[in-house]
């Protein structure tokens, strides 16, 4: 299970919280256990973690195969300045950073993880859309009403 062409964050259980909705969400954050290069030893950290409701699990384990996981990326743009972009891949990228739990794995790279730690990954299901999500993100102040974008904190 474990490839040695990226780091793999181990999960750790977090407390719970509840969302804005009034979910019962179980938070998961990631511990780094393996470097990304051969040979090359990374100290174990808390800094740059992400969490995964239980929901993201869920519909990630509904969606994705085998080798499929969650990309999240954060890119200029929207309305309010960023904007989160979700898609499904397979390739890890050595600057990529691995949050999994279960068989479900949300993979962030280096960059765009400046701008989401210590935020938390959810999937949101609503009459007009179904989407994932950033929620409760420290390092926005503000976001747009859709939560598709937001500003950085200065």
């Amino acid at each position: 299970m474990f490839s040695p062409n990226y780091a793999l964050w181990h999960p750790v259980s977090a407390p719970s919280q509840t969302s804005q909705n009034g979910a019962y969400v179980s938070r998961i954050r990631g511990r780094l256990v393996a470097s990304s290069a051969p040979g090359e030893r990374q100290s174990d950290s808390n800094d740059g973690q992400i969490y995964l409701s239980e929901n993201c699990v869920k519909r990630l384990l509904e969606i994705t195969e085998e080798s499929e996981f969650l990309r999240l990326q954060v890119e200029g743009g929207g309305c309010s300045g960023f904007q989160y972009k979700f898609s499904l891949d397979t390739v890890v990228n050595p600057d990529d950073r691995v949050f999994e739990q279960g068989n479900a794995r949300v993979v962030v790279d280096l960059d765009s993880l400046n701008f989401v730690k210590g935020a938390m990954v959810d999937f949101n299901q609503e009459l007009i859309r179904s989407s994932f999500q950033v929620v409760n993100n420290p390092q926005a102040e503000q976001g747009c009403s859709c939560g598709s974008s937001f500003s950085v904190k200065l």
